[in-house]
């Protein structure tokens, strides 16, 4: 179902105006109202929840088991939060705010050494990616494919750039296109180069969080000349149930410094061509 813009900014009207009699009736208002609260405040708890929609702790919980499973949230004790954990990679608004420096070293690393004019580019919905769309009209002319909403907007009009958009099912906490269906249309291009992030890296295996996602970025590498995964040091503090590809697997992971030596000859040592970057 298609629910706004963006995971954390998609709905047009504040909290406030959705959070009163209206928003505690319908249970689908007062979950939209729910998760742009926990959105702004970081944190919020159960019981304040209650209060403020004016329903029961249970139907927080049930509100909130739902957000979880969408994406927008991670339950916590006692309430809810959108920071990221070790298991939970964030909401869309905190991934775009977290490593801000690091993505951008390892976007212009990339930028500089992997893109010509005149390629066909992939990019999976990562913030990363999103990093390196707005440096692209520094090398068009290109075409670039993408299931990422913000990279479609990023990128929409600039001269010289052509954008091919991967549809499907829609995942507003994700702000794109996932699953089998944008899988198909992934496999029917053969872009010269994707650009990819992921959730979580341990024991060498790149790991995602949701299904979906791992379902549409294993077939955009499927289809890729070459696959770049670019990658800050915080995903290697971090866990994800679904098995995306072995390092090993990916033709160069791109890192910041700020990943530990250890891991980066870890990393090596299972057979990953690893490139680690300076930031500032």
């Amino acid at each position: 179902m298609v629910e706004g813009a963006s995971a954390c900014q998609a709905v047009g009207v504040a909290t406030e105006s959705i959070a009163g009699e209206g928003a505690g009736r319908n249970p689908e208002l007062r979950r939209v109202a729910m998760r742009r609260q926990v959105s702004e405040a970081g944190f919020v708890r159960v019981a304040e929840l209650a209060r403020r929609y004016g329903v029961s702790i249970m139907t927080v919980h049930r509100d909130l088991d739902e957000l979880e499973r969408r994406g927008f949230l991670h339950k916590v004790r006692g309430g809810a939060t959108c920071a990221p954990t070790t298991t939970f990679h964030g909401d869309l608004d905190h991934r775009m705010r977290a490593q801000v420096e690091a993505k951008e070293a390892i976007a212009r690393e990339v930028l500089a050494s992997e893109v010509r004019p005149g390629q066909v580019v992939a990019l999976d919905d990562s913030t990363t990616s999103l990093m390196l769309a707005r440096l692209l009209p520094e090398r068009a002319p290109l075409t670039v494919v993408t299931h990422f909403l913000p990279v479609l907007r990023a990128l929409a009009a600039r001269p010289g750039i052509e954008l091919v958009g991967l549809g499907g099912r829609y995942d507003a906490a994700y702000d794109s296109f996932l699953g089998q269906a944008t899988a198909r249309e992934a496999a029917g291009h053969c872009p010269d180069v994707l650009f990819l992030s992921t959730t979580a890296v341990a024991q060498g295996i790149c790991r995602i969080q949701s299904r979906n996602t791992m379902v549409t970025r294993r077939a955009l590498i499927a289809s890729a000349a070459r696959s770049v995964a670019l990658i800050d040091h915080s995903k290697f503090d971090r866990r994800a149930p679904y098995r995306l590809a072995a390092v090993a697997e990916l033709d160069r992971v791109v890192v910041d410094a700020g990943t530990p030596e250890a891991t980066v000859r870890e990393l090596r040592a299972r057979g990953g061509v690893i490139d680690v970057v300076d930031v500032g």
